[in-house]
């Protein structure tokens, strides 16, 4: 079984504002890539997401803890997507530093 992919963002912005960018950040890109990403659960606890989505039919299942200074997010990935899973972590680091750069 393939390692959980694990990105850590650091953050200026204290655990309130960046949970409220992250949720925003997430509604988006559910819209943006609707035809490729199905959410199966969201479940947002304080700072803390449980998650299950689907992409290119492939079931994929992590979390994400905010903290006052860092956003880390781990998700198990099946075999296939655990293949592309390097590019897609530098793509993850990107943008969630993008969204969480203070403004």
């Amino acid at each position: 079984m393939p390692q959980p992919l694990s990105v850590s963002i650091p953050h200026r912005l204290g655990k309130a504002e960046a949970t409220r960018r992250l949720q925003t950040g997430l509604s988006s890109a559910r819209a943006r890539f609707g035809d490729k990403l199905s959410v199966m659960e969201e479940t947002w606890t304080d700072g803390h997401l449980d998650f299950r989505v689907a992409v290119m039919g492939q079931e994929a299942a992590g979390m994400l803890d905010v903290a006052e200074d860092a956003v880390h997010l781990q998700v198990t990935l099946p075999w296939l997507l655990h293949m592309m899973a390097e590019k897609a972590k530098a793509l993850i680091d990107k943008q969630g530093r993008i969204l969480l750069e203070k403004k």
